[in-house]
């Protein structure tokens, strides 16, 4: 373009110029800023429950009463929880980057459309499951689910940051359908035991509050009940290791979720045999969204071609960025 045609243009039409017209680096680097959110989010709900923060803001949408924004009479409780809805703004932008920078590219990758449009429309959907948590005053299950839907975030944001630094491509033809389906099996064993440790934070000590009621399970029989589908998942991965040696395929993603379930399992026993000091319990949170992101990217390497995205038409990319 020249600089005539650009200086003759509007604002609107300058922008929409700008916009990237294939998967560049402004795209990769704006799926990896949004991984990393969801990733930073979860960590910063754990410090809001490990500090018994989670009614810091005793209020929503306001912090406290009429007053969007914490006050000094709120104490650091205020500050922590104000600051971790703060980061939700962060993310909206970041997302929004996310979505316009394939804007010009949505007709021949729907599927990176589709997967910043979810992450945006999911913003105001946790928005509110936050604030039911706090109105519900920190029902164990309400913000059990408030974690399920960060996870399923995790997984969308890792999709979408696989679909755009390896592009419409997979291993598929290189994969023995067992290997496939340990690799599913593994997958369910990963959300059954995310979703038993949810229902062993909710029983125990940590609930965000000093004054919120638990689940009422025992926090040693479902710490037991948890701890099977983990170990489960540590020796199918360890099987999965060993076939992607053996068999010669990429082994990068199964090395990355053995090693983040290796991490996990230690932070996990060290802290059930030291009265679960909060430092450890974060990490695990931390660690529960590393591995569903590992474990996505591992499941993605099964997919084909046409799973991925339709075969790229050159006529339709010129009108799609014209």
């Amino acid at each position: 373009m020249s600089n005539a045609q650009a200086t003759s243009m509007n604002p609107l039409q300058r922008a929409w110029s700008w916009l990237p017209t294939s998967v560049d680096y402004r795209v990769r680097v704006a799926a990896w800023a949004s991984l990393v959110c969801q990733i930073v989010l979860v960590g910063t709900g754990g410090l809001v429950r490990l500090t018994s923060s989670g009614l810091g803001c005793p209020t929503w949408p306001q912090c406290g009463d009429g007053s969007i924004v914490t006050t000094p009479a709120l104490g650091y409780h205020g500050v922590i929880e104000f600051g971790n809805r703060l980061l939700t703004f962060v993310l909206v932008i970041i997302v929004i980057a996310a979505f316009l920078s394939i804007l010009r590219i949505r007709r021949v990758r729907r599927d990176l459309f589709w997967l910043t449009f979810i992450q945006g429309m999911s913003i105001p959907f946790q928005a509110v499951l936050g604030g039911i948590s706090v109105l519900a005053k920190l029902n164990p299950y309400v913000v059990g689910s408030h974690f399920i839907v960060s996870m399923i975030l995790v997984r969308i944001a890792t999709t979408l940051v696989y679909r755009v630094t390896r592009g419409p491509r997979s291993d598929t033809a290189a994969t023995p359908p067992w290997f496939a389906v340990v690799t599913r099996i593994t997958a369910v064993f990963v959300a059954i035991t995310v979703v038993l440790g949810i229902l062993t934070t909710g029983a125990g000590p940590h609930a965000g509050d000093a004054h919120t009621h638990r689940n009422g399970l025992d926090p040693k029989v479902i710490e037991v009940f948890h701890a099977i589908p983990a170990f489960a998942v540590f020796g199918l991965t360890i099987v999965l290791m060993i076939a992607v040696v053996r068999l010669g395929l990429p082994r990068r993603f199964v090395t990355m979720l053995l090693c983040v379930e290796i991490a996990q399992i230690a932070v996990g026993l060290t802290q059930a045999n030291t009265g679960l000091p909060a430092l450890l319990v974060g990490a695990h949170l931390v660690l529960a969204a590393l591995l569903v992101s590992a474990m996505t990217a591992v499941t993605h390497t099964l997919q084909s071609d046409a799973d991925l995205t339709e075969p790229v038409d050159e006529a339709a990319v010129a009108a799609a960025t014209s």
